[in-house]
């Protein structure tokens, strides 16, 4: 493992029943409960990314629209992203 690899230790307290369902998880898949939470995590931040950049994108086309119509959907989608349904 390189040194840019080497692991962090991090103390982190989860409700138990998100403990239980890791564990689950880490049997099903014949793996530490630590790896799949380092899969989840990793998961999570993917999806962030994701997220922020398909915010940054709506954005974008809100700026360049000319029509009304696309304006007040985009919009639209943004609140939805910012504050939920």
């Amino acid at each position: 493992m390189s040194i840019a690899e080497r692991g962090v230790r991090q103390s982190v307290t989860l409700p138990a029943r998100v403990a239980r369902r890791v564990k689950s998880l880490a049997k099903t898949s014949r793996t530490s409960a630590s790896r799949i939470i380092v899969e989840l995590i990793e998961s999570g931040i993917e999806a962030r990314q994701r997220e922020r950049k398909r915010f940054i994108e709506l954005a974008d086309r809100l700026a360049r629209s000319r029509d009304a119509e696309e304006q007040t959907r985009l919009k639209e989608e943004l609140a939805v992203m910012t504050f939920g349904e």
